[in-house]
């Protein structure tokens, strides 16, 4: 037998489900025909692998993924997209029809996610495994408010200059 049914818990099934939630949203970037909603849909898979981080007891990672990519990165990606559309943005993402490259794409895709479960189904995985530090956030946090407290600080100014800057840059100069 391949797969044991029983073997699965309640951390296995969440863990399928936000994975499940992630790869629609990362197919949603690539197929919705509106540049916003795909932009959305980025944010989406974003937010799917910091729960991916923390459900591996990756705290750190997971609130990085959330404040860099799905935060900054994405509001950045959006504000992009506003400032050079000149088209309504139902018609951003046209597409045109290539059966061959897609004929193509998903035989190789399904090339791939066979071999995938094939090695998952057929490896034989450690029963049991050490947790990691449970504290990895608290020591980085003591860290960076600590020791690195003014390397911290500057990178927020100059964060935050960034910001102020692309805003003033993205409204224009005022009448004179």
């Amino acid at each position: 037998m391949m797969f044991n049914l029983a073997a699965f818990s309640l951390y296995d099934l969440a863990f399928i489900i936000i994975a499940g939630i992630t790869v629609t949203a990362a197919l949603g970037v690539v197929l919705f025909k509106n540049i916003i909603y795909s932009a959305l849909s980025l944010i989406l898979a974003f937010l799917g692998a910091a729960a991916i981080y923390f459900q591996l007891n990756s705290s750190f990672l997971g609130v990085i993924q959330i404040l860099v990519y799905a935060g900054a990165i994405s509001v950045l990606i959006i504000f992009a997209i506003m400032l050079v559309m000149n088209r309504p943005a139902g018609e951003s993402n046209l597409s045109s029809p290539r059966t061959r490259e897609v004929f193509t794409g998903a035989t190789i895709t399904a090339m791939l996610f066979t071999a995938l479960i094939a090695v998952i189904g057929f490896t034989q995985w450690p029963i049991g495994a050490k947790p990691g530090p449970d504290n990895s956030l608290g020591l980085l946090a003591d860290l960076l408010l600590g020791d690195y407290v003014i390397a911290f600080e500057a990178a927020a100014i100059l964060l935050l200059v960034a910001v102020v800057g692309a805003i003033i840059l993205a409204k224009g100069g005022e009448n004179k």
